[in-house]
């Protein structure tokens, strides 16, 4: 079996201040955090950016670069921009950041979709911010846009101009397919970072049944053109990584996925999850990529070419 690549998913665009005081907000905890969880195992960092006012997703490129370089220079991990942004975002905010840094990778998603966080809205009696409740209450109407031709345009200007590569994030079977158009078109080229995400309200749900689908059909459409990796949101997190590390996928964790570390229990740093699935991982009797070795499975064009 493969060694099995971490992810780590920093600070995201889903979970607000109030969920958590341990949620990085500002580019100084990003990157305290981010150099953290490299240093426990994780070989690819993935980032959004938050204002450090109120901890708001921004799309500010100044605040990405008030972060990149640091971890960059006390890290060897791989760093991963978002093209998800946070919710409300337009296509040309979302990639701004990226477009400036020219990463070795970004995320994708590999399709427009219902993107429903509204049910955290009545869950907290109060919120540290105004906006933290409209912005999770407001997603019982919201899509989340990308459409063949903003991927198409992705894949060009970001893929085909930079050198970045992409963990293409598949929310659901049909962005499976959406992503085998991709390859059939010639638009992406393999090895392919599958990124399964299961347990997000208007997604497939976070059953082992569902996992097994996603793998299966994902060996059906790709073939050994793909390396898989495994997501899910709250709960989940850890009993479907072990999951996929057991079918020979690949992990993601992180507080912009799941802001426990057990049952009823806060976790306290990103670095903590890390250290959790790396455990799980070493005492199933398998073995954690490098940045190096991560890498070279995923054919990424090194740090050294980046534009940070």
């Amino acid at each position: 079996m493969a060694k099995v690549i971490i992810t780590c998913a920093i600070t995201g665009g889903i979970h607000t201040p109030t969920m958590s005081p341990h949620l990085p907000i500002t580019p100084d905890e990003i990157a305290k955090e981010a150099i953290a969880a490299a240093e426990a195992g994780a070989s690819i960092i993935h980032l959004h950016a938050r204002d450090p006012v109120d901890g708001r997703p921004t799309p500010d490129p100044a605040v990405f670069m008030q972060f990149l370089p640091r971890i960059k220079q006390q890290t060897d991990a791989v760093l991963n921009i978002t093209t998800g942004g946070g919710l409300n975002m337009k296509l040309e905010e979302r990639l701004a950041a990226p477009l400036i840094a020219k990463p070795e990778m970004c995320s994708l998603n590999m399709g427009s979709m219902n993107f429903g966080l509204f049910p955290l809205a009545d869950r907290y009696p109060e919120f540290k911010h105004a906006w933290e409740k409209p912005y999770l209450a407001g997603t019982d109407d919201f899509i989340f846009r990308n459409t063949f031709k903003d991927i198409a345009n992705i894949l060009r200007d970001l893929g085909e101009a930079h050198g970045t590569r992409f963990e293409f994030e598949c929310y659901d079977i049909g962005h499976l397919y959406s992503l085998a158009h991709f390859l059939e078109r010639g638009l992406v080229k393999p090895p392919l970072f599958v990124q399964t995400i299961f347990g997000i309200l208007g997604g497939i749900g976070a059953d082992i049944d569902n996992v097994l689908h996603m793998k299966r059909t994902a060996d059906r459409l790709f073939g050994d053109a793909f390396r898989w990796s495994v997501l899910a949101a709250g709960r989940n997190q850890m009993p479907v990584a072990t999951m996929a590390a057991i079918l020979g996928g690949n992990v993601r964790v992180g507080l912009e996925d799941s802001l426990y570390i057990g049952r009823g229990r806060l976790a306290t740093s990103n670095a903590e999850q890390v250290a959790k699935i790396r455990r799980i991982v070493e005492e199933l009797g398998l073995e954690i990529a490098t940045p190096a070795e991560a890498r070279a499975i995923l054919d990424l064009k090194g740090g050294d070419k980046v534009g940070f």
